[in-house]
């Protein structure tokens, strides 16, 4: 016996589900071409990436601890050809911090550092949406179409089964392949931009305790 009620609550679901196929198909679309825009903005980064090598960090870090001044170690910075335009403006304005205690400087310090971090997350953000939600959509629409395609099997219509197949399997290759690709762009950039970070606490705790060590010899020199 039927549930009372039952023919409405399952044709309210395929009216619900067939209404989705279009713009499940159109995000797909989306989705998969902002993935293959997103490869050839890695491939523009990856060409104009400066890479900074452990020797050339133990270089940085030996010149900016012998620095004598402020603007020694904005000069080290500045004239280093490694570093990004980016790490050479927050290391500078890590040297140019005055007039604070050694936390607050500190604390200053770590929030510009968390900063950057911040902004490496809302670049990451894209694609690990497109990660997320590739895969989910193309599920969907392999599924969507199924219906259909068994309604008409029943009745004997090969070529509407056909059509529902075609479109299951290239939701299926379209939403799994933008999930591919969005998870390789990701896995890529977030290893270049944990070690930029990384990279960045070391030279800015280097800065840090070279301005510490300033004070220092400024007030032995005062007592003196």
């Amino acid at each position: 016996m039927d549930i009372i009620g039952g023919t409405i609550l399952t044709g309210t679901l395929d009216i619900i589900s067939q209404s989705l196929t279009i713009p499940v198909l159109i995000i797909l679309l989306i989705l998969f071409i902002l993935a293959v825009i997103d490869l050839g903005s890695l491939i523009s980064e990856f060409s104009s990436r400066k890479k900074i090598g452990m020797d050339e960090i133990k270089k940085l870090i030996y010149e900016i601890n012998h620095s004598t001044t402020q603007d020694e170690i904005k000069h080290v910075i500045q004239n280093n050809k490694q570093l990004s335009n980016s790490d050479k403006q927050i290391l500078s304005e890590i040297a140019d911090i005055k007039d604070l205690t050694p936390k607050s400087r500190e604390a200053l310090a770590c929030k510009m550092v968390d900063n950057e971090e911040e902004k490496i997350d809302s670049k990451l953000k894209k694609t690990d949406i497109i990660v997320k939600i590739g895969p989910t959509l193309g599920l969907m629409g392999t599924l969507i179409p199924l219906g259909p395609g068994l309604a008409a099997l029943a009745t004997g219509d090969i070529n509407t089964l056909a059509n529902s197949l075609t479109v299951a399997f290239n939701t299926t290759i379209v939403g799994i392949g933008a999930g591919a690709l969005a998870y390789f762009e990701a896995r890529i950039r977030k290893n270049w931009y944990m070690k930029y970070i990384s990279d960045l606490d070391v030279l800015s705790d280097a800065i840090l305790d070279s301005l510490e060590n300033m004070k220092e010899k400024k007030k032995d020199d005062l007592r003196w």
